[in-house]
């Protein structure tokens, strides 16, 4: 029987190439523990159009 847990996976996806109006999108899943952090994720990721490391923000 799988656990039931507080993990969640959510969704990443880049705030500067959103606002840049190119094709296209750079996102990423990952997980996160709900209880531990309840706001939204910001991680920095690579984004393979712009050829650079950009903030990636959780979207629902």
């Amino acid at each position: 029987m799988a656990k039931k847990g507080s993990r969640v996976q959510v969704i990443l996806e880049c705030t500067e190439h959103k606002n840049s109006g190119m094709a296209g999108t750079s996102r990423y899943v990952s997980t996160k523990n709900k209880k531990n952090t309840p706001e939204r994720l910001e991680l920095k990721k690579y984004n393979p159009i712009l050829k650079k490391y950009t903030v990636h923000k959780e979207i629902k």
